[in-house]
């Protein structure tokens, strides 16, 4: 049997499919790691985008509501009623059917009838038809439930079957809250039901029940009544929701900062419903 020479390096006995075989799991297995982190630094950041794109989107339903809004009281010299009542006093109509006009939704409020509830066997064929305009984007809720809300009681713009004009507002329209948002899944966008002002002033997403909520972390998207938006943080104190939702509390609080108003502009071609009417 022969042997190598003396000197002479002998082979390794390791194939190099073997060497291959066993580095290759575990660069696989470093580089999977790495992107786990890098996804979990980014992911992150990824989703705060997402989240203030769909606020910013939900800030410009509101403005769009707002105008509307004001549009409104152009014509009728008054903001809507939060809802017009039956005989005996029952909630009939919601004001966010009054404002389809100024949507250009003609088709829609052609299409519901005035002598029947909201709810009755024509209108409800008309609920899953709105669209998004009374939809958060970051809202996971039906489509056919709304995500905004007026504050409703004595003290408010929205006193129930009543409608408020602006010379009212005494406490000033950008110290005063005309809409707020809404997570509860229930309301039906056409349904004369909003939220009550003892409700609302509780707080801004607040962990007890009660308060005004939002799909946003951080705080909550309201409308003033001079059409503008306003952010709400989590740690608005109560007093000053209170104070805020209230028409002529008299509070020496300062005008809130807000985004730009959207230009306006009233809608043609509409019929407002007679009920609607307010005398000068």
């Amino acid at each position: 049997m022969s042997t190598a020479p003396q000197g002479v390096p002998q082979k390794s006995g390791v194939p190099v499919w073997l060497i291959v075989a066993i580095a290759l799991p575990i660069a696989l297995v470093v580089m999977c790691a790495v992107l786990g982190i890098l996804v979990a630094l980014l992911l992150p950041a990824v989703q705060a985008a997402r989240e203030a794109a769909r606020r910013n989107n939900c800030m410009n339903h509101l403005k769009q509501i707002g105008l509307a809004l004001h549009n409104y009281h152009d014509v009728n010299q008054s903001f809507p009623p939060a809802y017009f009542a039956d005989a005996d006093g029952k909630p009939m109509h919601s004001w966010r059917v009054l404002l389809l006009p100024y949507f250009e939704r003609n088709d829609l409020y052609q299409a519901y009838k005035f002598d029947e509830p909201w709810n009755g066997p024509n209108n409800s064929k008309l609920a899953d038809k709105i669209g998004d305009v009374y939809r958060c984007p970051s809202s996971t809720n039906p489509a056919t439930s709304t995500s905004y809300v007026a504050v409703v009681g004595p003290e408010s713009i929205w006193p129930g079957a009543d409608s408020t004009r602006i010379r009212q507002i005494v406490d000033g329209t950008s110290r005063t809250i005309m809409i707020v948002e809404n997570t509860d899944p229930t309301i039906n966008w056409m349904e004369p039901r909003d939220l009550l002002l003892d409700e609302a002033a509780q707080g801004i997403n607040p962990e007890s029940h009660g308060g005004i909520f939002s799909a946003h972390p951080g705080g909550v998207n309201v409308v003033l009544a001079d059409g503008s938006v306003q952010f709400l943080t989590n740690d608005t104190p109560p007093q000053k929701i209170r104070a805020l939702l209230t028409i002529g509390g008299k509070e020496q609080s300062a005008p809130l900062t807000h985004s730009a108003r959207p230009s306006r502009s009233v809608a043609n071609n509409y019929l407002p419903p007679p009920t609607s009417e307010v005398e000068p």
